[in-house]
């Protein structure tokens, strides 16, 4: 696994051994980052159930002013970590330990966006989904890594599903707020 893009192009990042963990593959990554192309310059991200940290580090990589990863394994946070000081980042990086699912219900933190990317068929990324909502600022996106055969609300709080995409079996949904008046 490795950055693809900008500041820290081509730095290998380490992945946790075993089944616990699914790190992004660099098509889908590189996919998602296209999406946000234009909106990632000097944006908070938020990558939950962050696992190695890849789609956090990308993001700084690419131009965000600050990467936010949430994960409650300590092994994962270690690699994080690890893969954080090997990019040189660590001034634009926040990392909790902790249970994602808490951590969207207590931060006061706002984000440009959130990228959620869950163990799959667990409910856990609706669950996200659901509490994503109040830690997103006005104009901004979830980005919800998933397999096609499972399906996502059109809507969910103030957010509407904007588009999916299809890459073999996984699908990337992108919600974007709605004005609040409408």
């Amino acid at each position: 696994m490795r950055v693809i893009t900008g500041s820290a192009r081509g730095r290998r990042l380490e992945t946790p051994s075993g089944d616990a963990v699914r790190p992004t593959t660099d098509v889908v990554k590189e996919a998602v980052f296209s999406i946000i192309q234009f909106f990632i310059e000097d944006r908070v991200f938020l990558d939950a159930f962050a696992g190695s940290g890849q789609m956090g580090i990308e993001a700084i990589s690419r131009g965000a002013k600050k990467a936010y990863f949430a994960d409650n394994s300590k092994r994962s946070m270690d690699i994080i970590r690890k893969n954080i000081a090997v990019c040189g980042f660590e001034e634009n990086a926040v990392t909790c330990q902790t249970d994602t699912l808490s951590f969207l219900r207590s931060t006061n933190e706002k984000f440009d966006i959130v990228f959620l990317d869950p163990p799959y068929q667990t409910g856990l990324l609706q669950q996200a989904l659901g509490l994503s909502e109040r830690v997103v600022k006005p104009g901004g996106f979830i980005i919800c890594e998933h397999p096609k055969e499972e399906t996502l609300p059109e809507e969910t709080g103030y957010f509407r599903l904007k588009k999916c995409y299809k890459y073999g079996k996984i699908m990337i949904s992108v919600y974007t707020k709605q004005d609040e008046e409408a």
